[in-house]
């Protein structure tokens, strides 16, 4: 088990410069002007940068790879601003024992945070570094050219950047403001260099924590109760612990769990297991067919988001209310953790989205200290958002404190991860508004009813399996994410120039299914409901979508978009056709994110019900564009994600038990349902800031659909998903 970080420091050893990690979360002494990024929490140059005396670089992140290709959007500014090329770059992602402390990945935060860290540390490292050749050069630092980690003097003497390190301490820290290479100067940056995560995925090789298999491991699986809030009553192990190949059964309250040499051995126990339980139940589940009143019936707690003009002298003339189920993350690879315990020390590798949050949560679980617990990132196939990663590793760290010694993998099966991961929140939002003479938005009031969409870990309580326990913890009560990013009501403030306007959020304590972050969290529902309402809008003006838009628009950014989408697709020559419709929607994600604006076509099968989007051309600014492809590739995925969810989705269930535990009750988008076409065209912002791109596609691609829905059919659909029954039921098919 390696040394806390915390006491960790910077030595000068073997003539290389071997950099610790000072990760403490407290700024750094000194005050003065903000730091970037995540500079500002861990301020030390060292926390992100390792130069060797044999010139290898390791760049440091406190973010994950998720498949977003941070990866690779990471290397490339480091590349740049010490002026190597990429392939120079190692890039170590969030171990607790290694990189520092970002908490989780999420909110499209890597590039703004973690990338606008390591950017700015490089460019001061490759300073420090060049004042370092000049001082035993003996030539002023702006006589000197710095090429492939080599700084060189106009004489033709050169020093590496490993020769330079040595015996030499760069525990410093960062300044507020930093050298950054001049544009001209730049040779990754803006390009669209291949993704350094793809090879091994396209390749069949080891890429995901599902396919670790480290030396001595063992298996294990679970056995969860018959339905949420049911208890263990009585349970016989005798004749699965005598099993061939069963290495121990362990039972803890209403934790149940079996460890075996192989897997399948762990597999067919576990079932054995599950028929020997006897359960006591839980708690009814709402009523499915009366979901909506349900939450709508819920005690809340109401804040007033935005207030702007007097909404009570102004008439309300339309009035919708959008609603949409509770989704899950349907990770089409199950959950797996591997956890070891040696002595009294655990390390885990598992593919959560926070691995210091995580740690705190285990350690609490398991009654030890935070440095006793080591938690290293690897890649899960598939996920954005809190699904079964951070309950899995639980699982697995319990068994392995019973089985010590050796490294036990816990792999979930589809019904525990369909029936036991967070889902995201059903939501309910209600819009009124009114036209004024002129044909604008005279007035709008908006609200939104939502449970908290983070019950991410950090404490022991918001993991799964210590709910379980006989000793158990109790979830820490749901709080909601404030304001400007928001949970429930984030994207409830819209983007749009309205001078009368009012949005509430109505947040709900009480939680009828667990939830937790699901990609976009809020903001996929209410920019659905926000610009649906606004085709709904326009029609009632006699305008042009778009144009009616434009014309509420002031922000030039997002004009841009929505003018580039527009063109991209042809908006103003769209042939009609039988059945066929189009629909646009924009969103600045957060409302201080990327911009994205979609158009799309779909068609609708009168005889079925069934949708299909045909095509769909976007437009996003993500401010700088480190690697274009790489935010290419996350607006492709966002909309094909958006569109499952949008045609398909919904988690189903009885007053009993969550019946969608299999693909059958929880069907996804298919192959053969994939767009013809998704075009995304970037538009780049040398110098801006950088704007999370991740999730900024959901939202408004739900509300292109529907509004496209709407345009070929002149059918208005508001609750989700828009499936084919419920858009057959709807058109009497």
């Amino acid at each position: 088990m390696p040394p806390s970080p915390g006491r960790r420091r910077m030595l000068a050893a073997g003539g290389a410069l071997v950099m610790a990690f000072a990760l403490g979360t407290g700024p750094a002494r000194g005050g003065g002007a903000a730091r970037p990024g995540s500079l500002k929490k861990t301020p030390h140059l060292d926390s992100w940068i390792r130069i060797d005396a044999d010139n290898r670089i390791t760049v440091f992140t406190g973010k994950a790879e998720l498949g977003q290709g941070i990866k690779t959007a990471l290397i490339q500014l480091a590349a740049d601003e010490l002026m190597v090329p990429p392939q120079r770059i190692a890039l170590v992602t969030a171990d607790t024992a290694r990189t520092p402390n970002e908490q989780y990945t999420a909110g499209s935060h890597s590039m703004q945070d973690s990338g606008t860290a390591i950017r700015h540390a490089a460019a001061q490292v490759r300073l420090l570094l060049a004042q370092r050749a000049a001082a035993r050069l003996g030539a002023p630092v702006d006589s000197l050219a710095i090429a492939d980690g080599v700084v060189s003097a106009r004489d033709g003497r050169k020093l590496s950047y490993g020769e330079l390190v040595q015996g030499q301490n760069l525990h410093v820290e960062a300044q507020p403001t930093s050298p950054l290479l001049a544009p001209q100067k730049r040779r990754s940056i803006g390009q669209s260099f291949p993704r350094v995560d793809i090879p091994a995925k396209l390749s069949g090789g080891a890429a995901y924590v599902q396919d670790m298999r480290p030396q001595g491991m063992v298996h294990a699986r679970v056995v969860r109760p018959g339905a949420p809030g049911a208890t263990l009553e009585a349970l016989d192990t005798t004749a699965v612990a005598a099993m061939p190949g069963v290495l121990k059964v362990v039972v803890d309250g209403s934790f149940v769990g079996v460890i075996a040499q192989r897997e399948y051995t762990a597999i067919i126990a576990a079932q054995r297991l599950a028929k020997a339980a006897r359960w006591r139940q839980g708690a009814a589940l709402p009523d499915e067919a009366r979901l909506y009143d349900t939450l709508l019936a819920l005690p809340s707690v109401d804040s007033r988001i935005l207030d702007r003009g007097n909404i009570g002298t102004t008439r309300r003339g339309i009035t919708a209310t959008y609603r949409k189920p509770y989704g899950m993350h349907a990770s089409i690879g199950p959950s797996c953790a591997i956890a070891q315990r040696t002595g009294d020390s655990y390390c885990v590798w598992s593919h959560t989205q926070g691995v210091y949050p995580l740690r705190g949560a285990l350690a609490e679980m398991l009654g030890v200290e935070e440095d006793r617990v080591r938690c290293i990132h690897v890649e899960g196939s598939g996920c954005y958002g809190h699904n079964g990663a951070d309950d899995v590793a639980a699982d697995a760290v319990l068994l392995a404190r019973a089985f010590p010694e050796r490294p036990v993998r816990l792999q979930w099966m589809r019904e525990d991860e369909h029936a036991w991961e967070p889902y995201g929140p059903a939501m309910v939002a209600r819009v009124s508004a009114a036209l004024g003479a002129d044909g604008a938005i005279a007035s709008w009031e908006y609200e939104v009813w939502s449970n908290t969409h983070s019950t991410r870990p950090g404490r022991a309580g918001n993991l799964l399996a210590a709910t379980l326990l006989a000793q158990p913890f109790t979830p820490p009560p749901p709080e909601p994410l404030p304001q400007p990013e928001g949970g429930g009501d984030r994207n409830a403030i819209p983007l749009y120039a309205l001078p009368n306007a009012r949005v509430t959020h109505h947040f709900l304590p009480e939680m009828p299914l667990r939830v937790s972050a699901l990609r976009s969290l809020g903001a996929y529902c209410n920019v659905f409901a926000i610009e649906s309402f606004m085709d709904e809008l326009a029609r009632a003006a006699y305008v042009d979508p778009v144009r009616f838009r434009l014309r509420h628009m002031q922000d030039a950014r997002a004009i841009d978009v929505m003018r580039e989408a527009a063109r991209r697709f042809g908006w103003e020559n769209f042939r009609r056709r039988e059945g066929r419709g189009r629909g646009f929607a924009f969103a600045r994600y957060k409302n201080l994110g990327a911009y994205a604006a979609i158009a799309v076509e779909v068609e609708v099968q009168r005889a079925t019900g069934l949708v299909r989007l045909l095509r769909a051309v976007a437009a996003v600014d993500s401010g700088e564009a480190v690697n274009p492809d790489g935010i290419r590739n996350q607006i492709e995925g966002g909309i094909i994600q958006s569109c499952s969810w949008t045609l398909c989705e919904a988690v189903r269930f009885s007053r009993e038990s969550v019946q969608s535990i299999d693909w059958g009750g929880y069907p996804i988008l298919r192959f053969t349902q994939i767009p013809e076409s998704i075009e995304v065209f970037v538009i780049d912002r040398p110098g801006q800031p950088f704007l999370g791109t991740g999730e900024a596609a959901q939202g408004p691609s739900a509300a292109a659909i529907a509004n496209a829905v709407a345009d070929a059919v002149d059918l208005r659909l508001r609750d989700l998903p828009l499936s084919r029954e419920r858009v057959g039921a709807a058109m009497g098919a």
